[in-house]
């Protein structure tokens, strides 16, 4: 009896020590783009998480055969801020756009952002849903001329400039001088440098 006494508190206390159970989340479920997810709502370590979960977002479309260069997460300076997060990604010519805001934060919001990608491309592989679907549920339309355009603006580069090199030779140039750690390093600046200089490389490479 006092064998499995002690094993029964052993395993309450590992059950405990449990991601499910730990004093720095919260959870509730919601059903969204109709699936039930239990929405972590995380309670310290906002920035270390948010990149986890950029970086769960582009694992999660590799097993699609997209690479980084075709997906788009912005990072929030903040990750704490009360704000929406989403991803940005294209498949066979079509830009695919999902964001979510009723998380509150933007940590807990880009949780929600990486659950809805990972079980979508689960449906895929599992060949519940075929990529057609997936675009389909995700197609946003957009200005792709145009925002080839605004990324040459912002790289500072001729309008009509093809050379790859040229282009990552100007991007390292800005990205340098706008990294937030640097003296007069601008955060959105350097989102907005990042996000033009993967515009063209999809453009491009």
């Amino acid at each position: 009896m006092i064998y499995l006494a002690l094993n029964l508190i052993d395993f309450h206390i590992k059950l405990y020590k449990t991601p499910c159970f730990s004093k720095r989340f919260n959870q509730k479920m919601a059903n969204i783009k109709g699936h039930d997810i239990n929405i972590v709502v995380c309670k310290d370590s906002f920035d270390r998480r948010s990149i986890q979960y950029m970086n769960k977002i582009f694992y999660s479309l590799k097993k699609i055969g997209l690479s980084e260069n075709y997906v788009d997460v912005p990072l929030e300076k903040v990750a704490m801020k009360k704000t929406s997060a989403s991803a940005t990604w294209y498949i066979k010519g079509n830009k695919l756009h999902f964001s979510y805001q009723a998380a509150g934060r933007f940590v807990d919001n880009l949780f929600v952002v990486s659950k809805v990608i990972e079980l979508e491309v689960e449906e895929i592989i599992n060949q519940e849903k075929t990529i057609n679907d997936f675009i389909s549920a995700f197609s946003e339309e957009g200005d792709v001329e145009k925002e080839r355009k605004e990324a040459r603006e912002t790289l500072g580069i001729e309008h009509d400039t093809m050379d790859i090199e040229a282009v990552n030779k100007q991007y390292k140039a800005l990205a340098k001088e706008s990294h937030p750690d640097m003296p007069n390093g601008d955060h959105e600046k350097f989102k907005a440098i990042n996000r033009a200089h993967k515009i063209l490389k999809r453009e491009l490479e």
